[in-house]
């Protein structure tokens, strides 16, 4: 086998065990999934982050007096690591919603297939499309393409509002 492929692949293989190992060990330090905190996650600390990287305001910084491409460049890259930062805690949130839901479905005293399939396909979609939203950021530092988080904001906002029709008022999943 080819030497170079061999490195790639034992390179992609540490690199995803990294990854595996990082999520793992965030997942540990989540604070508890409550009935207070399900009914207060609300998709009002992900507005601001729906307008970030908007052109208007590249676009007003263009016609002001002074203005340099580095000015440009220099506001767009804080505007990026500001987004990453919003999908970030978008991401913890989800799997938060994600791990709740388990443990619904895991206690259950009915058997809920549809429930557990649908919650498969949302993780699938969330994953697919937060790929794709960050290959998009990176583009979009280098004003390659715009960005539009919107799907992975429905698709978390979806299943929100799935946790909060089945969580009571009064229980907590995670201590």
């Amino acid at each position: 086998m080819n030497p170079i492929l061999l490195v790639t692949l034992a390179m992609g293989v540490g690199l995803l065990l990294c990854w595996i190992f990082r999520r793992v060990a965030h997942s540990s330090r989540r604070p508890p999934v409550t009935a207070q905190w399900i009914e207060e996650l609300s998709l009002d600390r992900y507005r601001p982050m729906m307008r970030l990287l908007e052109p208007d305001d590249l676009d007003f910084l263009r016609g002001q007096p002074g203005f340099t491409w580095r000015m440009a460049n220099r506001l767009r890259a804080q505007r990026c690591q500001l987004f990453r930062s919003y999908l970030r805690s978008l991401d913890q949130d989800f799997q938060r919603v994600s791990l709740a839901l388990r443990l619904i479905l895991l206690h259950s005293s009915h058997d809920r297939p549809e429930l557990a399939v649908a919650l498969v396909k949302q993780e699938a979609a969330f994953a697919l499309r937060m790929a794709a939203v960050r290959l998009r950021l990176f583009l979009f530092r280098w004003s390659l393409c715009r960005v539009d988080a919107a799907g992975v904001v429905r698709i978390f906002d979806s299943m929100r509002l799935q946790l909060q029709g089945l969580v009571p008022a009064s229980a907590d999943l995670i201590a």
